[in-house]
C-alpha cells in the first residue's frame, strides 16, 4: 500500500460502527463500518476490512477495502489490489493497484 503522507489523526476498529460525519485532518485510517459524510484535508485510508458507504470528500483517499458512494479528492484516488469502489469518483488521478487479486472499479470517473 502507498505510504500516507502527513501526521496520523487516528483509526476507527472493524469493531467500530460510526453513522453521520466524521471530520479530520492529518491522516485517518478506517477499518470499520461507516455511513455517512467523511471530510478531510489530508489523507484517508479505507483498510481491508473497511465498509463504508457515503460521501468522501478529501485530498488523497486510499480504499483497500469497501466502499459505496461518492468521492471527491483534490488529489489522487487510490484503489488497492482487493479494493472494490461502487458509485462516482471525482478526482485528477486515479491508480487502480493489482497484484494478485483484482481491483474492481464499478463507477462513472470525472478525472
Amino acid at each position: 500500500m502507498s505510504e500516507p503522507q502527513g501526521e496520523w489523526s487516528g483509526f476507527l476498529d472493524r469493531t467500530v460502527r460510526f453513522e453521520g460525519t466524521l471530520e479530520f485532518s492529518g491522516t485517518l485510517r478506517i477499518e470499520a463500518q461507516v455511513k455517512g459524510n467523511i471530510l478531510s484535508n489530508q489523507t484517508l485510508v479505507l483498510g481491508e476490512g473497511a465498509k463504508v458507504e457515503g460521501q468522501i470528500e478529501g485530498n488523497q483517499v486510499i480504499i483497500a477495502g469497501r466502499f459505496d458512494g461518492v468521492i471527491f479528492a483534490k488529489g489522487r484516488v487510490e484503489i488497492q489490489a482487493k479494493g472494490v469502489v461502487s458509485g462516482e469518483i471525482h478526482s485528477p488521478c486515479l491508480v487502480i493497484r493489482s497484484e494478485e487479486h483484482t481491483s474492481e472499479l464499478q463507477s462513472p470517473c470525472n478525472l
